[in-house]
């Protein structure tokens, strides 16, 4: 499917910028958040790559795969985007802190 294939790129695309924004920031809080967001952005990677799998091959071995994939991924993506939802009020106070000094 053309258009899994373009949305695995692209969540690929986030990780790798997030974790690039994450070896790049100095702030604790805002690492942790960034850290989520990645986490986030892998998820829906293996996640879409589990259900592009799917389309590809007909065998029960790539079912199983398959969803062994989608399982980690739906769960890293919600791991993830809980640990961003918990340090997002932390990260605003930070960097008012930050703005204020």
């Amino acid at each position: 499917m053309p258009f899994l294939v373009f949305f695995i790129i692209i969540s690929f695309s986030f990780y790798v910028f997030y974790k690039i924004k994450y070896v790049r920031s100095r702030r604790p809080m805002e690492k942790k958040m960034l850290n989520g967001k990645s986490s986030v952005a892998l998820g829906l990677f293996v996640l879409l790559f589990g259900i592009n799998q799917l389309f590809l091959y007909d065998t029960t071995l790539t079912y199983i795969i398959a969803a062994v994939f989608i399982l980690m991924g739906g769960f890293s993506a919600w791991i993830g985007y809980k640990a961003y939802r918990h340090h997002v009020p932390y990260v605003i106070k930070e960097a008012e802190e930050m703005s204020k000094s």
